[in-house]
């Protein structure tokens, strides 16, 4: 079983400023600050090039069936791979051994705007509850792409 999502984060900026601000580690540090990150790590080679974003959050307000799986904190990687300034591949290590995350990042320039596509493909290995997990997964994943796209937003604004 597994779940795809798709978000698209629109930015009133033209694709080089976008493509600037996705390699700015200032930038990924704001989003891990704001997704309550109580640790985290930023690595980037560029773009194109490498992303990688490591951080630990804590896990309060997850339910309880999930809570056996992934304990009172969760370290999350992130690990981009930009092949051009238009598109890479995403692998999500959610620190959750029975959750698989992969998809791509897309972006669309759009004159004054940009369109930013993440499209992730959430699998859950675990029989009975596999797919509650896997529904907790994914709303974590759009609540996270939800608050990256309102620090894009301020971050562009400033």
């Amino acid at each position: 079983m597994s779940t795809t999502v798709t978000f698209d984060m629109t930015y009133d900026a033209p694709l080089a400023t976008v493509t600037a601000m996705l390699a700015d580690e200032s930038f990924r540090e704001q989003v891990c600050a704001a997704q309550h990150a109580t640790s985290q790590t930023v690595s980037i080679t560029g773009i194109p090039g490498t992303v990688d974003i490591a951080y630990t959050q804590e896990t309060a307000g997850v339910p309880s069936f999930a809570k056996k799986f992934v304990g009172s904190t969760v370290s999350i990687k992130q690990h981009e791979t930009w092949s051009t300034p238009l598109a890479a591949t995403l692998d999500i290590d959610a620190g959750v051994p029975i959750a698989v995350v992969k998809g791509s990042i897309a972006l669309d320039d759009r004159g004054a705007q940009t369109v930013e596509t993440v499209t992730l493909q959430v699998t859950v290995k675990v029989p009975l509850v596999g797919g509650k997990i896997e529904t907790l997964v994914t709303d974590m994943i759009r609540k996270a792409l939800t608050k990256e796209q309102a620090v894009g937003k301020a971050y562009l604004a400033a």
